[in-house]
């Protein structure tokens, strides 16, 4: 794999199409416009900075492991143990957002469809048929998984071409500057707006997740060194500008804000372009947003499964002789791949009785995975002089750059786990804590009572570990 293709699959995992449009609604009711505007502009410059930082780690320590290996060599086991659990809880809490999100876009394309009426328990119903669809992608082998990311980079690229050039340039009105950066809008019950617009970047913080992966296929990579950390930082940069974009062009179209918020297609974008372009072209347009974030949830599923593979493949989960079986034809682990769409699945049960489950669901992306990005960072800022630099490294901008994005992630991580709606019921419960709480204390047992005699990082010095590590490669 070239620096493209590296680069090409953490901003297919990004995913704009994905990030922005299923938390658009979120973020009209926490802060409105300018929360969404001016909040992507700022957490896009911090998550630029965990990225820099998270990319001269990588090009130090180039492995398929990634973020939990780099906590390992840079602070010894146990750091590296705690670090790989809170990356597998991101990538499964992800793997229930984005699909879930998805789920949402497919009932608002059957409500114009066909009348479709969406339900919790239909949107759940649809979110199991697009697991099982993804698991069949990806035990499909390598090969059809990277041909659907290659499209997916392009489709992501035009698709967001043709969303915002037909929002721009067919509907009669459009929304003033004024309304665009400088609009407010408070619908979760809170009463002071500081709070409501600190909860609204959660729609940016989210988006911005999955940039490991140009990591995690440093062993796939020509030139890893310096292709898979420049991969990490030009994704969350490209990311960054055409999220943008994308959010301007659907906020300039909306023609009607509360009937954009109380939407029976259950989509905000939905409702945007059907009132701006009319039914055929919305039904168009979302099927473009629909693909894309098919295309992102199967590279997530990849990304998800590999790093289950890999953690048992340093016994570091419970059965994880089971895990890290690969399929004899497709050096595939099958196992794996089923128990990266099961865990999801459990996840996403309580959107059954609860309205904010898929805030809650979005936020367990967001507190596993973002602080598995600050400990390798973290930790290097611990080891002074004693971390040797990579060829891509920030040079004398590095201490400072570091503990920004270390400052950056401890803020978010309280941030999302406070209450998003008020009052705080059975049915708003934000319950993202709860897992974070329950994945802890999961981890500390079995590192107490086996993780400590089991868990081990190969070296991957030898000529014999890099054969080995070649042939599993999937």
């Amino acid at each position: 794999m070239g620096g493209f293709g590296n680069f090409a699959l953490s901003f297919s995992v990004i995913s704009i199409l994905s990030g922005c449009m299923t938390l658009f609604l979120f973020g009209l009711m926490t802060g409105g416009p300018t929360v969404m505007m001016w909040g992507w502009a700022l957490v896009g410059l911090m998550v630029l900075a965990v990225g820099a930082s998270l990319a001269e780690v990588t090009s130090a320590y180039p492995v398929s492991g990634a973020l939990y290996y780099q906590a390992s060599k840079l602070g010894g086991p146990r750091w590296g143990y705690v670090t790989g659990w809170f990356n597998l809880l991101g990538l499964l809490g992800g793997m229930a957002a984005g699909p879930y999100g998805t789920a949402l876009f497919i009932s608002a394309w059957l409500n114009l469809q066909l009348g479709y009426v969406p339900t919790p328990g239909r949107t759940l119903a649809i979110f199991a048929g697009l697991l099982v669809l993804l698991a069949v992608l990806n035990l499909g082998g390598v090969r059809l998984v990277s041909l659907l990311n290659a499209v997916s980079v392009w489709w992501h690229v035009v698709g967001v071409a043709v969303i915002v050039g037909a929002l721009l340039v067919i509907p009669d009105h459009h929304q003033p500057a004024s309304f665009v950066f400088g609009q407010f809008s408070n619908s979760t019950g809170w009463d002071h707006p500081l709070y409501v617009a600190l909860l609204g970047l959660l729609l940016a913080q989210y988006t911005f997740s999955g940039y490991d992966a140009s990591a995690h296929l440093s062993e796939e990579t020509v030139d890893a060194q310096r292709a898979a950390a420049r991969g990490i930082v030009r994704s969350i940069f490209w990311s960054w500008i055409a999220g943008f974009v994308l959010l301007a062009g659907l906020l300039f179209a909306i023609q009607d804000y509360q009937r954009t918020l109380t939407s029976p297609t259950g989509s905000a974008p939905a409702q945007i372009f059907l009132d701006a372009l009319g039914s055929n072209l919305a039904k168009a347009l979302l099927l473009i947003v629909i693909l894309a974030q098919i295309f992102c949830a199967n590279a997530g599923l990849a990304s998800a499964s590999r790093m289950v593979f890999a953690f048992s493949r340093d016994n570091a989960l419970p059965f994880s002789d089971v895990w890290r079986r690969l399929s004899t034809r497709t050096k595939t682990p099958v196992a794996a791949v089923w128990l990266s769409v099961a865990v999801p699945f459990l996840l996403a049960l309580p959107s059954l009785f609860s309205t904010t489950a898929y805030t809650a669901i979005t936020t367990i992306n967001v507190i596993g995975i973002t602080p598995a990005y600050a400990i390798p960072i973290y930790l290097r800022l611990r080891a002074g002089s004693r971390f040797t630099p990579g060829p891509w490294n920030l040079g004398s901008w590095s201490r400072i750059v570091g503990w920004i994005a270390v400052g950056w992630v401890g803020f978010v991580t309280i941030l999302f786990c406070l209450p998003p709606v008020h009052p705080v019921t059975a049915a708003t419960f934000n319950y993202a804590p709860l897992a974070l709480i329950t994945v802890l204390t999961v981890a500390a047992i079995f590192w107490a009572t086996r993780g400590r005699r089991s868990y081990a990082i190969p070296s991957y010095g030898s000529q014999g570990e890099l054969k080995q590590m070649e042939d599993d490669i999937v």
